[in-house]
């Protein structure tokens, strides 16, 4: 009796702690987040004189959700419906988008309406323009579209003046913004993309259980095909090192290729990819293919993962030298996300490696849910539909 309420109390208490570990890990990505179905926008800012021009590059999917325009329902949007809802789109974006001119508000009139396409879609463009009193000195934009149906959306927002550029971000957390004209614009962009690259890590379910998949035997080693603990911390400690820095060295090289129009692949095939890539990283851990080289399938598969944010990058447009700060703000950004998730993760794992209950439920059993939730975000990707809420 003593002996199976000491076994009852482990149990507890090694469940307790990995629902708490699940909970902080899943609590780090938003509720409805789809890390590389992501909702963008292209916000450009021209300062000639005393006169602001812009270009809101909006995608229709995301208005098709805000304000509808496929007028008869046939899943196409064409030039005519969007035409006609016109004024319905000028009024959505410019109640949305707020400018003060040296503390001053400021009017933004619509020029015009053009359709883009980007990498992900067929964009609407907002055309606009604003006049100040004199050259004006310092901007503070207001950013809310699409906020309140997708907390994921980010605004990527570009500003020129005498030929020098600056990059930032908006986000629900950061949808008001200053800029000052006189300063040097490239130095503001560098602290908004290594918080995107952070972003880029939590906010995706997706990205979140590929590292579970690749961490979960980190602290394990596989003699004569059974799972058992590895002695002290230390070798753990590196092997999920080498799995993070592997990881984000491929991420790395592909997000790069991409971004300078180097390699391009279509948006769906990378969505795919990754949920594939997700599938097989979980299925190696219940059938050990690459049992003790972890950092191999974290490089081979962290090539895919590359593209995911790729695309956005380079349909902002940037130059080589932009691009370069950019890219390793974002990198940086990627890098901190999951050493956070490892300083997490490790810990608990470390402290349950023991338990049978880690090698057959945490390890196998958590495989196995996440190879199922991955293979339905596969066919979702793959044919175009919607089952999970996530």
């Amino acid at each position: 009796m003593r002996a199976f309420c000491l076994v009852q109390k482990i149990i507890l208490r090694s469940g307790a702690r990995i629902c708490g570990l699940v909970a902080l890990l899943l609590a780090a990505a938003a509720p409805s987040a789809l890390a590389h179905a992501q909702s963008n926008a292209y916000l450009n800012f021209r300062v000639a004189g005393n006169e602001i021009s812009g270009e809101w590059h909006l995608a229709l999917r995301d208005l098709e959700d805000a304000i509808g325009l496929d007028a008869n329902d046939d899943g196409v949007i064409t030039w005519g419906e969007l035409r006609s809802r016109q004024e319905a789109v000028n009024a959505y974006a410019l109640s949305r988008l707020h400018l003060k001119i040296d503390q001053s508000p400021a009017t933004l009139r619509p020029t015009g309406l053009l359709v883009d396409s980007h990498s992900d879609g067929s964009y609407a463009v907002v055309a606009f323009t604003a006049i100040a009193s004199q050259p004006p000195s310092l901007l503070e934009i207001t950013y809310g579209a699409f906020f309140d149906i997708d907390p994921n959306h980010r605004g990527l927002f570009r500003l020129e003046h005498e030929g020098a550029t600056t990059l930032g971000v908006f986000a629900p957390g950061a949808a008001t913004q200053v800029f000052e004209i006189s300063s040097p614009l490239s130095s503001l962009s560098f602290p908004a993309f290594v918080r995107e690259g952070v972003w880029h890590i939590w906010s995706g379910y997706d990205h979140i259980l590929f590292l579970l998949a690749l961490l979960l035997p980190g602290v394990l080693r596989l003699r004569d095909g059974n799972w058992s603990p590895v002695p002290s911390g230390r070798p753990a400690i590196i092997r999920v090192l080498k799995v993070v820095t592997a990881f984000t060295v491929a991420h790395s090289i592909t997000l790069s290729l991409a971004a300078l129009g180097v390699v391009h692949l279509p948006t769906r095939l990378v969505e795919s990819a990754i949920a594939a890539s997700v599938v097989l990283a979980a299925l190696n851990n219940v059938v050990p293919v690459v049992a003790e080289r972890g950092w191999m399938v974290a490089f081979g598969f962290g090539l895919l993962h590359g593209f995911g944010f790729a695309n956005a990058l380079a349909d902002l447009g940037l130059r080589h030298g932009q691009l370069a700060s950019t890219l390793f703000g974002f990198n940086l950004g990627v890098e901190l996300g999951q050493l956070a998730i490892v300083a997490v993760f490790l810990p608990a794992a470390l402290s349950l490696r023991g338990f049978l209950f880690y090698r057959r439920f945490v390890l196998q059993a958590g495989s196995a849910g996440i190879m199922l939730v991955a293979s339905t975000w596969l066919a979702e990707r793959a044919f175009d539909f919607k089952l999970l809420p996530f």
